[in-house]
């Protein structure tokens, strides 16, 4: 059967679940995280992909032009479109091994591992990945230690689309921030830091007195058009300051 371009109303119709031009970006970035289209290379031009999914040139340049504007995908003027290097100096704020600052320091960084899990994502945390409330999130809680003593309680959750090994892994050996890096290429990165009373769990793995002060960081970070961790990251106060430059 030849194929015909629908119209953008037959495209709403025929739209169960995530929009197409949605499901043209994660068809692209699922062969670009799984190696299909590696950096620098070629992906299907927009005729082709109009082809597979049966819609309208409109929808295919939208998932392109948004691919593009995240830094997944540069066009090149009568080139065609391509895999976008992925550089990790690009994004705005570095993103920190916490095993490597304790090691810089000359100390021993071990770790405590508390939880690994797959999880359901509740209607908070669905809505920091842009899924649906339910959907399959995975869920670590680690101590971070320096020498001995307890430097930083990390609780992340984690896109299984991003990292699907990521349950696999043996976080007393390395973190989730080397594993994330190695499986999830940085694009971009949002932050908040603040100051809070230790809740009692966290003092009880922080050792010391609940509601001391904390330094609080919650970091959002993206890979591929796609958000990959959430994490909240508890510090004790009295042992604990953030540094950086800028320029």
């Amino acid at each position: 059967m030849p194929w015909v371009e629908t119209s953008v109303e037959q495209e709403i119709v025929q739209e169960k679940g995530p929009p197409i031009f949605q499901r043209i970006k994660d068809y692209l970035s699922a062969g670009i995280s799984a190696g299909r289209w590696k950096a620098g290379e070629l992906v299907p031009s927009e005729q082709a992909l109009v082809r597979q999914f049966g819609v309208s040139r409109m929808t295919v340049n939208r998932a392109v032009r948004e691919l593009t504007a995240e830094n997944v995908l540069t066009r090149r003027q009568g080139a065609g479109t391509f895999v976008a290097p992925q550089k990790y100096q690009a994004t705005l704020v570095e993103i920190r091994n916490i095993a490597d600052e304790i090691r810089a320091r000359g100390r021993v960084h071990h770790s405590g591992l508390r939880l690994l899990e797959q999880d359901s994502a509740s209607a908070v945390l669905a809505a920091q990945f842009d899924l649906d409330s339910g959907a399959a999130l995975f869920h670590s809680l680690i101590i971070h230690f320096e020498d001995d003593v307890a430097l930083q309680v990390e609780d992340r959750w984690v896109n299984p689309a991003c990292a699907p090994a990521y349950l696999a892994q043996d976080f007393n050996a390395i973190t989730p921030s080397e594993h994330l890096m190695a499986v999830a290429p940085l694009q971009g990165a949002t932050y908040s830091i603040e100051a809070l009373p230790a809740p009692q769990d966290i003092a009880v793995m922080l050792a010391i007195d609940a509601g001391a002060s904390c330094l609080v960081l919650r970091r959002r970070t993206t890979s591929l058009g796609r958000v990959a961790s959430v994490v909240t990251m508890w510090h004790p106060g009295a042992l604990s300051q953030f540094t950086g430059t800028v320029g």
